[in-house]
């Protein structure tokens, strides 16, 4: 057998490209199971890696369970069902550096599909783009990781680092990635094969996220003393909650801007902040019954933080403004806005000069031919999860894709000559790094 750092890229080069039809094919054949549910597709899964020679265990877990002092969630309000990951591990001589690698196989639920050009679970493929449900959110992530092993093994690579692959759901709070990791799957480094929200496919990493965090504001008013179907006439007995409502949006802003001005990192620089904050939504009682004043108005938002800056602190930051809102208020001061945070991840960063990120890039750039740049911008990225639970530094790629049906769009598609790319740059990596 050769040696995986014998092996130069025209060797994997040439492999993949002859096997381009057969990992298109397995790409499709996923999508075409994944119409028969979740569980159906994980088992077709299973089988794929089964027939690489991998270790095999399926985990299932529910969903929302895991709250780390890095991440939280609101309670489902009722009981979730328990979902199904799978975990395949190519071990190796066991003297080299493990990898992890991890997509996701579940995507929104199947809605209206009226819209769609294509048959959403047919694979069609127009012009280099392959269309699927979920295929690029992240159906190709799973394929890739699939081929990956293949070609490595085609190839006959003697590796000496495991190479673990998990096809861990993610979707609706489901926290697979985080099962994996509790049942004890450790590796030296990850990659989460999943493309990048810019739309630059193989052009951008994910070395950091943005820490993210919803919160709900509930302020209370008063309704008139009075039995009449109209609350205007005694309006001015009223406490209308949208007014004190306004106090406290306005106290939130002043809060955004005060810490754009104070929070900063430099890989922010230019878009100008490196932390934002909002409401998105508010609302109080009934379009249809002008004349009543409402019982309390809610308001809705979010707030982005840059890695390096506590979870916790921005939460009593937050806090601390409403609170300071309130007291300022007679109404309020009796009568406090209360603040229920919904759900939260810190941010995560991995050195652009470590070993992971010099691997990663350094494949790429061989497949591609150019240097990858570092998207900023994404929140919440699953990229957080082995970093903060195992202390596994973790980055994102994936191919070329748009339209994405968590994002509204109709036509999910990913790129065939991309996703070809991305097989050969997870196979340089697992070469890379575990040889």
């Amino acid at each position: 057998m050769t040696s995986a750092a014998s092996l130069r890229k025209p060797g994997l080069q040439s492999l993949i490209t002859t096997k381009r039809g057969v990992y298109i094919a397995w790409l499709r054949e996923l999508l075409a199971v994944s119409a028969n549910g979740e569980e159906a597709l994980q088992r077709a899964i299973a089988q794929r890696f089964e027939g690489l020679g991998c270790q095999v265990e399926s985990i299932k877990s529910a969903p929302n369970r895991f709250v780390l002092a890095a991440d939280f969630g609101a309670e489902a309000a009722e009981p979730q069902p328990e979902r199904l990951s799978v975990v395949a591990v190519l071990p190796g001589a066991g003297d080299g550096r493990s990898l992890l690698a991890f997509a996701h196989p579940d995507s929104e639920p199947v809605a209206d599909t009226a819209q769609w050009r294509h048959d959403p679970f047919a694979g069609e493929i127009e012009d280099d783009r392959i269309y699927g449900w979920g295929i690029a959110d992240d159906l190709s992530g799973v394929a890739a990781m699939i081929c990956a092993l293949d070609a490595v093994r085609a190839a006959d690579l003697q590796l000496a680092g495991d190479v673990i692959c998990a096809s861990a759901v993610s979707k609706r709070r489901a926290q697979g990635i985080y099962a994996v990791l509790e049942r004890g799957y450790q590796a030296d480094a990850a990659i989460y094969l999943h493309p990048a929200e810019s739309g630059a496919g193989l052009s951008d990493i994910k070395a950091r996220a943005s820490g993210l965090m919803t919160f709900r504001i509930t302020v209370s008013g008063q309704p008139p003393d009075t039995s009449e179907p109209t609350h205007t006439p005694f309006y001015h007995l009223a406490t209308n909650p949208i007014d004190k409502a306004w106090l406290v949006y306005r106290a939130l802003a002043e809060l955004a801007e005060a810490r754009a001005l104070r929070v900063q990192h430099p890989a922010y620089a230019d878009i100008g902040r490196a932390t934002n904050l909002h409401i998105s939504h508010i609302a109080a009682g009934n379009a249809e019954r002008p004349s009543r004043v409402a019982a309390n108005a809610v308001m809705t938002g979010a707030v982005t933080f840059p890695p390096g800056e506590d979870i916790a602190e921005v939460q009593r930051e937050v806090e601390a403004t409403v609170r300071q809102a309130s007291d300022a208020d007679p109404w309020l001061r009796d009568h406090p806005a209360q603040v229920k945070w919904l759900q939260g991840t810190s941010g995560v960063e991995v050195a652009e000069d470590s070993d992971i990120f010099r691997t990663v890039a350094g494949a790429i750039q061989r497949v591609k031919g150019v240097a990858p740049s570092v998207q900023s911008l994404h929140a919440g990225s699953e990229i957080r999860a082995p970093n903060h639970f195992r202390g596994i530094p973790a980055l994102g790629f994936g191919p070329l894709s748009g339209d994405n049906t968590q994002s509204g769009g109709t036509d999910e598609w990913v790129s065939a000559d991309d996703f070809i790319n991305m097989v050969e740059v997870v196979a340089n990596i697992v070469a890379d790094w575990c040889g």
